[in-house]
C-alpha cells in the first residue's frame, strides 16, 4: 500500500472517531442544557406551591389542559424515609384534552406543615421530545460531519501532496536511477531540512554505489584475464605432457585427471565471470530476437555432440517468439537450456520444444523423479550429478530472465522435466 493512502486511512479512522465522539458530547451537552432550564422552571413552580400550600393560600388550577400540571398527596414518614426527597425524570404523560401523549420532565419532593404532616408533591412541566431531538440532531450531525470529513481530507490531501513533493521527485529519480548507465542529475530544490537531508544522503550513497561498481567490473575483468591465463598456460602443458611416450600408463592417468580438473576451474571461472556480469548489466545492447531462428541455429550443434546417446528431438512451433534483449544473453539462454535437455538426457532419450508467441517450453526424458522446484535455479545446485557439469547453468538462465522480465520455471509432468520460459 502506498505511503499517501495508508497515512489517509489512518488519517480517515481518527477524524471519524474524533468527530463521532464529538457528536455523542455535543448531544448529550444539549440535552444536559435543555434538562438544566427546565429543572429550574420545576424548581420555581414547586416552590411556589409549596409556600401557597404551606401558607393556605388559593393553589393554582391542578391541569391547565397541558402537560404542565402538578398532583399533591400525604405519605407516611417511612415513605419520606425509604424515598429521595427530590427526584427528577422524563416521562410521558396523557393529555385528555388533546387525546395524546406529550413529553414531560417530573420533579417530585416531600415537604412538611407546621402539624407535621408529610406530603409529596409532584409537578409536570412541558420538555421536548427527546426522540425528535436525537433523529434531528443526528441528522444535522451527519450533514455536519461529511461536509467537515470531506473538508478535512481535502485540505490534508492537498497539503501531504505539497509537502511530500520532493519525496515521489526523489522516489522517482531512484526508480529510473540504474547503476552502470547514465543518469540524469537529481534536481529536487526543498525547503525541508529533512529533504534536503534525504536527498544529499542519497546522492552520496549512488555516488558511492556507482564507483564500487566500476570497481567491481573492473576487478572482475581483471581477475577473470589473470586466472583464465596461467589455466590455459597449464592446460597447454599438461598437453603436451600428455603426448611424452615415457610416461608410464599410471602417470598418465593422473595427468589426465589434473588436466580434466583445470578444465573444469576454467569453465567454472568463465560461468562465474559470465553471471556477474548479467548480474551487473553489462550486457545492454537490446534488439528484437527471434528465439525460433536461434534454436534452430544451435540445435544442429548439439544432436551432433549427442548422437551417440541416440536422443530424438521434436519440434513444435505454433508461432514467432519474439524477445527484446542483448543477443549474447538470448544466445546463452537459449543454449544453456539445450545443454541442459541433453546433458541430463537418458539414453534413447528424447527432446521436445514447444514454441508460442509468447512462451519457449524444454521436455526431456531423464531421472524418474521430479526436482526440487525450489532450488533447481541455484548456484550450484545438480539434483542429478553430470561429471564435468558445473551446476551454474540453470542459474544463469535464471538470472537472464531475471534481467530481461522474462519468468522461468520448472514442472516434472507425465516423466519429463519441463522448463518454461515465458515473457
Amino acid at each position: 500500500m502506498k505511503l499517501f493512502y495508508r497515512v489517509l486511512n489512518h488519517l480517515l479512522v481518527g477524524i471519524v472517531v474524533v468527530l463521532t465522539g464529538w457528536a455523542i458530547g455535543f448531544y448529550w451537552a444539549i440535552v444536559d442544557e435543555i434538562n438544566d432550564e427546565v429543572d429550574d422552571s420545576l424548581e420555581d413552580y414547586t416552590e411556589l406551591i409549596i409556600i401557597r400550600s404551606l401558607a393556605g393560600e388559593e393553589l393554582p388550577a391542578h391541569d391547565n389542559g397541558s402537560n404542565n400540571q402538578y398532583f399533591i398527596k400525604e405519605v407516611s414518614e417511612s415513605y419520606v424515609r425509604s424515598h429521595e426527597r427530590i427526584r427528577y425524570q422524563d416521562t410521558m404523560v396523557y393529555i385528555s384534552e388533546k387525546g395524546e401523549t406529550e413529553p414531560a420532565r417530573i420533579l417530585t419532593t416531600v415537604f412538611q406543615n407546621k402539624q407535621g404532616q408529610h406530603y409529596e408533591v409532584t409537578v409536570y412541566t412541558p420538555t421536548i421530545e427527546k426522540k425528535d431531538l436525537r433523529e434531528s440532531i443526528f441528522q444535522l450531525l451527519v450533514c455536519l460531519l461529511v461536509l467537515l470529513l470531506i473538508t478535512i481530507l481535502l485540505i490534508n490531501i492537498w497539503v501531504f501532496h505539497w509537502s511530500m513533493r520532493p519525496f515521489y521527485v526523489l522516489l522517482d529519480w531512484l526508480d529510473k536511477f540504474r547503476l552502470g548507465q547514465k543518469n540524469v542529475p537529481l534536481h529536487n530544490p526543498t525547503n525541508t531540512t529533512e529533504f534536503k537531508k534525504l536527498n544529499q544522503a542519497v546522492q552520496r550513497y549512488a555516488k558511492h554505489s556507482e564507483e564500487v561498481f566500476e570497481q567491481q567490473k573492473q576487478f572482475i575483468g581483471n581477475a577473470s584475464h589473470e586466472i583464465q591465463t596461467p589455466l590455459a598456460v597449464c592446460q597447454n602443458r599438461l598437453e603436451m605432457l600428455m603426448e611424452d611416450e615415457q610416461l608410464t600408463e599410471y602417470q598418465l592417468d593422473e595427468v589426465v585427471k589434473t588436466y580434466q580438473t583445470l578444465e573444469y576451474v576454467s569453465k567454472l571461472n568463465k560461468s562465474l565471470l559470465l553471471l556477474s556480469r548479467i548480474d551487473n548489466h553489462q550486457y545492454s545492447e537490446v534488439k528484437d530476437i527471434c528465439l525460433n531462428e536461434l534454436l534452430h541455429r544451435y540445435l544442429d550443434d548439439y544432436q551432433e555432440v549427442y548422437a551417440y546417446r541416440n536422443i530424438t528431438v521434436r519440434i513444435e512451433e505454433k508461432e514467432k517468439m519474439m524477445v527484446r534483449m542483448d543477443e549474447v544473453l538470448a544466445t546463452i539462454l537459449i543454449t544453456n537450456l539445450l545443454k541442459n535437455a541433453f546433458v541430463h538426457n537418458v539414453e534413447n532419450g528424447s527432446i521436445q520444444v514447444i514454441i508460442d508467441c509468447n512462451h519457449i517450453r524444454f521436455c526431456n526424458t531423464g531421472i524418474d523423479r521430479p526436482l526440487d522446484e525450489k532450488q533447481i535455479f541455484e548456484r550450484f545446485y545438480q539434483g542429478n550429478k553430470k561429471e564435468g557439469s558445473t551446476g551454474l547453468g540453470l542459474a544463469i538462465v535464471a538470472a537472464i530472465c531475471r534481467q530481461n522480465q522474462l519468468q522461468v520455471s520448472y514442472r516434472f509432468e507425465n516423466g519429463l522435466h519441463c522448463f518454461l520460459c515465458r515473457s
